[in-house]
């Protein structure tokens, strides 16, 4: 019976110490918006209500009952809170001691303990309050200034500092090495800036920067494809805008740029199947809806002229958080135009100056040589005509001692006669 009767005073015991506990809250605040600490206790006329931050008081407001006649008093303990903290009094009759921080900022983070003192007792709540920035927008766009194309990824006014990562559709080999930097201004939010040299040899790769935070919330994607198409002036030019395969039913966009203001061709929403577009487009573009919602938001220009319709030419699909742009940029070339124009200065008379220096130097050549070879054929070396006039002598020397007896006879007498009786 000793022991029931002990267990019986031990859970009674829990119980009174527990049914005014309630459980932990965490709520998660956005820079300079209100943020919401709940508090609820068991009603009563006359409360004093007090708000922790930290085990230090920075909010304290009491509601008596003074001959069924309320009045209230506020008192702010810390002068951050001053002018931003509030409490509705009508309110707290009803057991809400709810505190409204308005405008609020990094340095509102941390832990707050309300306590509630009434005539049935004691009442504590405890709020864990993150603050954070959210991503409100993602840009992504190419970039030259670093004498290289570079794709940019920016992300402006972020708090917890996100992470970045970059992809590519369809998927490369290639190393993906991007460059991030991240500044902190003086409220402590984020700036980031990650950067990716483009690949080279791969001009039609779609680009996927993707950012995400540490407190859990929704990721953003965004996506970029580059491109250059000519056309002819009097035409009909397809200027192709693809979506990835992750975008379901987007909402589709398309403007122009030639330099000025950019302006706005036409919107397509797939939810609702309509279509919008600007008066000086009408007559000039053609967007099949159908094929929208799977992904091919190709315009039809029709009728292109080559002043008007030359410039950049840019489609956005978007759905929440992810977002894929096209720029594309179209050259309408006219061809009567080029005609007409008056042509740049020739440099062909200094080729045809060049091949008649040329053809005289070969003339010259060949007319002296020529002349060199003509002179030299009557004209003898003095020793070759020496020795040739010496063999010519011998020659007929030898001819004249064969053939005359007195010369042989006057030799030997005897050979006189034998040759004399040989030729007998």
């Amino acid at each position: 019976m000793s022991a029931i009767h002990t267990w019986a005073c031990f859970l009674l015991w829990i119980g009174f110490a527990t049914q005014d506990k309630t459980p932990d809250v965490t709520v998660t605040c956005s820079v300079s918006e209100e943020c919401v600490l709940p508090c609820s206790f068991p009603p009563d006329s006359e409360v004093t209500i007090e708000w922790f931050r930290q085990n230090v008081v920075v909010y304290k407001f009491e509601l008596e009952d003074d001959d069924s006649n309320e009045s209230s008093e506020e008192h702010f303990e810390h002068e951050q809170l001053e002018g931003r903290a509030v409490i509705f009094p009508h309110l707290i009759s009803r057991g809400n001691a709810t505190l409204i921080l308005r405008k609020t900022g990094l340095k509102d983070r941390g832990t707050y303990r309300c306590h509630v003192h009434s005539s049935k007792g004691e009442h504590n709540a405890k709020v864990i309050v993150k603050v954070e920035a959210p991503i409100r927008g993602l840009s992504l766009e190419l970039s030259r200034l670093s004498g290289y194309e570079e794709m940019k990824c920016i992300v402006r006014n972020v708090f917890p500092a996100p992470r970045v990562t970059w992809a590519t559709e369809p998927p490369t080999f290639e190393d993906l090495r991007p460059v991030t930097r991240m500044l902190a201004d003086k409220q402590g939010l984020y700036t980031v800036d990650s950067r990716l040299k483009r690949l080279n040899g791969q001009p039609d790769l779609i680009y996927i920067c993707k950012v995400s935070t540490s407190y859990g919330g929704p990721s953003w994607t965004t996506s970029l494809r580059e491109r250059e198409i000519r056309g002819t002036q009097g035409r009909d030019l397809t200027i192709p805008c693809y979506a990835p395969p992750y975008l379901n039913n987007p909402f589709l966009h398309w403007s122009f740029n030639n330099g000025e203001d950019p302006s706005h061709i036409l919107s397509y929403d797939s939810q609702l199947g309509d279509t919008v577009s600007s008066p000086p487009w009408h007559n000039h573009v053609e967007l099949d809806g159908f094929r929208v919602p799977f992904g091919d938001g190709s315009l039809r220009l029709m009728d292109p002229k080559h002043l008007e319709h030359s410039g950049s030419y840019t489609c956005v699909f978007s759905v929440p958080y992810n977002s894929h742009t096209e720029r594309t940029e179209v050259t309408i070339d006219d061809p009567a135009a080029g005609r007409s124009m008056p042509e740049g200065p020739s440099y062909w008379w200094i080729v045809g100056l060049v091949v008649g220096v040329l053809v005289l130097a070969l003339v010259g050549m060949l007319a002296y040589l020529k002349a060199k070879g003509s002179t030299s054929k009557p004209r003898n070396d003095p020793e070759e005509v020496t020795e040739l006039h010496l063999v010519k002598d011998s020659a007929a020397d030898r001819h004249v001692t064969e053939s005359s007896p007195l010369t042989v006879g006057g030799t030997n007498g005897q050979s006189g006669l034998q040759t004399g009786a040989q030729l007998t």
